[in-house]
């Protein structure tokens, strides 16, 4: 079923007259689903150290936000979770669930001043959790890689197809002039470097005896290792990308967080990003993405 261009979902889970608002076992349903992805949100925000990210210590390489930005993003995107886990739920196409991204995005700029700090995770949870929506509403447990696969089966090719013919983002420009893909394959492939590297790593330091903290910043090292990430290609270029890449890699092999003096090394490279500008921006939507699939992941075990 796809709900018709003119109609859109609530946020108290009904449609706009002239459609059946949904069963409200089925709003209650998706209620855990946009819960996960606030609290991921939250908590890949109050990491630290992230290199060259903004967080609640310092706002890293950007001079336009800081942790008090990201706060007034997530108030507003509050609703925006349940909207598309309900769209999920019903089997919407892709064209229904970029409408609703598009509205969640313009509430984030009106609420930061035109400040874009949840873009990327916009689109990669909003469509994880549309994923997760469908899952629930057949009763299928919300379990690691089969999200990418939902994502994959039925609106990968709707991704790829609605790309932009001429780039009109930092990330589509890069990702054309360097040659690399982007947010758009990631996600139309059903996030490889999110069940490959970044949540087998949170999961992996977890099971290794760190912390909840200290585990997400192992992940987002992870990440960035091996992420063609666009937002580093576009603050400094393929140098930029090739030496933040080195370091991530260096710290691994020290040992990662697994080793005395961790913290101190990741701050060292984070005032080495900010010195020169850099901001990996693309492994933080994927480090929260790998955080939320952990979460729903938990929800199912405590259940």
């Amino acid at each position: 079923m796809s709900v018709p261009a003119h109609y859109g979902i609530d946020v108290a889970g009904a449609y706009h007259p002239g459609v059946a608002p949904l069963p409200m076992a089925a709003v209650s349903a998706c209620e855990p689903i946009a819960r996960a992805a606030l609290h991921a949100l939250h908590q890949e925000l109050s990491a630290y150290p992230k290199p060259g990210l903004v967080s609640p210590y310092d706002s890293g390489s950007h001079q336009d936000m800081d942790a008090a930005t990201f706060m007034r993003s997530l108030f507003s995107l509050r609703g925006y979770f349940r909207e598309i886990a309900m769209a999920g739920m019903l089997g919407v196409g892709f064209d229904d669930l970029r409408r609703l991204g598009i509205q969640a995005e313009s509430r984030m700029l009106k609420a930061t001043n035109g400040v874009n700090t949840h873009r990327g995770a916009i689109f990669a949870l909003g469509l994880l959790a549309a994923a997760a929506g469908l899952l629930a509403g057949v009763n299928q447990p919300l379990d690691g890689p089969v999200l990418g696969h939902v994502v994959q089966q039925h609106w990968g090719e709707d991704i790829l197809r609605g790309a932009p013919q001429t780039p009109c983002t930092h990330g589509t420009i890069v990702s054309r002039q360097y040659g690399v893909t982007g947010a758009r394959h990631e996600a139309a492939t059903g996030f490889p470097h999110l069940f490959e590297t970044g949540l087998p790593a949170l999961e992996q330091s977890l099971a290794r005896g760190a912390d909840f903290p200290a585990a997400i910043i192992q992940s987002f090292f992870s990440l960035m290792a091996v992420l063609p990430d666009t937002n580093l290609l576009h603050r400094g270029g393929a140098e930029g990308l090739s030496y933040a890449q080195g370091a991530a890699r260096l710290f691994l092999e020290k040992g990662g967080v697994h080793r005395n003096g961790w913290r101190e090394h990741a701050c060292v490279i984070h005032r080495e990003f900010v010195a020169h500008r850099l901001s990996p921006g693309g492994s933080a939507d994927l480090l929260a993405a790998s955080i939320f699939v952990h979460r729903l992941r938990m929800q199912i075990k405590t259940t």
